[in-house]
C-alpha cells in the first residue's frame, strides 16, 4: 500500500485544486478591491487572502483530518436534519442557484460582451451560455477524467494567458499604488472589508464541496490509508494556496495601479477589460476573453461534478449522477440568462448567512483530534452561530427589503447587542459562547454518566 504521492502527483493534485477554486469571480473581486482600497490595498489584500486562500485550504484540510467522506458526514455531529439542510443549502448556493450561473455570465460580460452590439446582447448571452454549458456538461459526465481535463489542460492554458497580462502590469505599471486614496469602508477598516470581499469568491463554501473530489482523486492515485490521505491532501493544498495567493495579490496590484491610466469602474470585469485594452489593444480583449472563458469553464465543470456526486450520494434512491448533472446544467443555463447583476445581488445575503456556519464547521472539524465529533459541542456552537447569522443575512438584504419594520428592528437590535456586527462578524461572540456551553455540557454530562455507572 502506497503512503505518499510523488512530487509530480502532488503538483498535479494541487493544480486540480487550484483549477477548481480559481474561477472568473476570483479574477474580478480582487481587481475591484484594489481600485477601491487605493493606498490601503496591502491591508485589504491580507484580509482577502485570509478568507479567499486560508479558509478554503483549512476547509480541505479539515475534511481530511476529520476523515469525513463528505460535507454531510462532516456536519452530521450537529444532527441528521441539520446535516441534510446545510449540505443542500451549500451545494445549491455554490451550484445551480448562484455560482455555476455566475461562471457563464462573468465569462460573457468580461470576455465576449465588449465585441457585441447592445441590441444583440440578450441573444448573444443565450447562444454563449448554451455553448458554455454544453461543454460543461460534456466534461461533467466524465468525472473520472476531471484531473486530466482541469489539472493538465485547462489550468495551464488559463495560467499562461493570465501571466501574459500580469507580467505587462509589473514590467510597466500604470501608476503608483501608494498615490491613490482609499474609498468607502476601505478608509477606516480595510482589513475587515477585505475579509468580507473574500466571501464573494465562495471558495470556503466550495472547499467543503471540493474536498470529496480531491480525496477521491488522491485515493485513485493509490493512497488508501486515511492518515496518508490527510497528509497528501495538505501537501497539495499548499501548492494551490501559493498559486492563489500570488495571483490574488497581483490582481489587487493591477487594480490599484490601473487608476493611473484608466477610470474607475463598477466591477472588476470592466477594469480588466480596460487594462487589457490599455496594454494590448484589441489583442488584449481577445486575450482577456481567453483567460476568463478558461477560468470559468474549469470552475463550472468542478461545481457540476461536485454537486451531482453529492446529491446522488445524499439521496441514493432518487436519480443517477448523470441525471443530476443534466438537471443542474439546464437549471444553471436558465438562471445565467437573468444576468450577472441580479445573480450577485441575490447571492450576498445567502453568503452572509452560510459563511459563519461554514467557518465554525471547519474550525470544529480541525479540532477533531481534541474534541472528537462531540454532539454537544457541535450542536451548541452551530445553534448560536445559526441564530446570529440570520442577522447578517438581514443586514445584507437589498434596501427595498430592509425597509420592512420587523427587519429594521432586528438589524437595530444586532447593532446594539452583537459586538463586531458592524464589521460583518456579529456571529463570532455567539459562536464562542455556544462552544463554551457545549464544552461544559459535554464535560458535566460525561462526568454524570461515569458517576451513574460507578454507583
Amino acid at each position: 500500500m502506497r503512503e505518499k504521492l510523488t512530487i509530480k502527483q502532488n503538483l498535479l493534485v494541487g493544480s486540480l485544486l487550484f483549477g477548481l477554486f480559481f474561477g472568473a469571480g476570483n479574477l474580478i473581486f480582487p481587481v475591484q478591491m484594489g481600485q477601491l482600497a487605493g493606498s490601503n490595498t496591502l491591508s485589504a489584500t491580507i484580509g482577502f487572502l485570509l478568507i479567499g486562500v486560508g479558509l478554503p485550504m483549512l476547509g480541505i484540510i479539515a475534511s481530511a483530518i476529520s476523515k469525513s467522506e463528505s460535507l454531510y458526514d462532516m456536519a452530521k455531529p450537529v444532527s441528521s436534519w441539520y446535516s441534510t439542510f446545510f449540505t443542500c443549502a451549500l451545494y445549491l448556493t455554490i451550484g445551480p442557484l448562484f455560482a455555476i450561473p455566475r461562471t457563464a455570465t462573468v465569462a460573457f460580460e468580461v470576455g465576449i460582451r465588449p465585441f457585441i452590439s447592445e441590441e444583440y446582447i440578450k441573444i448573444a448571452l443565450l447562444l454563449f451560455s448554451l455553448i458554455f454549458f454544453a461543454l460543461t456538461l460534456y466534461y461533467s459526465l466524465r468525472p473520472g477524467r476531471i484531473i486530466d481535463w482541469i489539472g493538465k489542460y485547462l489550468n495551464p492554458i488559463f495560467l499562461v494567458l493570465l501571466s501574459i497580462l500580469l507580467i505587462a502590469v509589473f514590467v510597466n505599471p500604470m501608476g503608483e499604488a501608494s498615490s491613490f486614496a482609499a474609498q468607502g469602508n476601505y478608509i477606516s477598516k480595510p482589513l475587515f472589508t477585505g475579509i468580507l470581499d473574500g466571501y464573494n469568491t465562495m471558495d470556503a463554501l466550495a472547499s467543503l464541496a471540493f474536498a470529496i473530489v480531491i480525496v477521491s482523486n488522491v485515493k485513485k492515485l493509490g493512497i488508501k490509508n486515511s492518515n496518508s490521505i490527510a497528509l497528501e491532501t495538505c501537501k497539495s493544498g499548499i501548492v494551490a494556496s501559493v498559486g492563489m495567493a500570488i495571483i490574488y495579490s497581483s490582481l489587487a496590484y493591477l487594480g490599484v495601479t490601473s487608476l493611473g491610466s484608466v477610470s474607475s469602474a463598477d466591477n472588476g470585469g470592466i477594469i480588466l477589460s480596460m487594462v487589457s485594452n490599455h496594454y494590448f489593444g484589441i489583442i488584449g480583449q481577445v486575450l482577456l476573453a481567453g483567460i476568463v472563458t478558461a477560468a470559468c469553464l474549469k470552475t463550472a465543470i468542478g461545481l457540476i461534478t461536485s454537486c451531482s456526486e453529492m446529491f446522488s450520494k445524499l439521496f441514493p434512491n432518487s436519480i443517477s449522477y448523470r441525471s443530476y448533472a443534466i438537471i443542474f446544467t439546464l437549471f444553471s443555463f436558465t438562471i445565467a440568462n437573468f444576468g450577472l447583476t441580479n445573480i450577485i445581488q441575490l447571492s450576498i445575503p445567502v453568503l452572509m448567512f452560510l459563511y459563519p456556519l461554514a467557518i465554525t464547521l471547519i474550525l470544529l472539524a480541525l479540532l477533531n483530534p481534541v474534541i472528537g465529533k462531540d454532539k454537544y459541542i457541535y450542536s451548541w456552537t452551530t445553534g448560536f452561530t445559526f441564530i446570529a447569522a440570520i442577522f447578517d443575512l438581514l443586514q445584507a438584504l437589498p434596501e427595498s427589503l430592509k425597509g420592512n419594520t420587523i427587519v429594521t428592528e432586528l438589524i437595530e437590535f444586532a447593532h446594539l447587542y452583537l459586538p463586531a456586527f458592524d464589521y460583518g462578524f456579529g456571529w463570532l461572540i455567539p459562536a464562542l459562547i455556544g462552544f463554551i456551553i457545549g464544552l461544559l455540557s459535554s464535560r458535566i454530562l460525561s462526568k454524570g454518566k461515569k458517576e451513574y455507572a460507578y454507583n
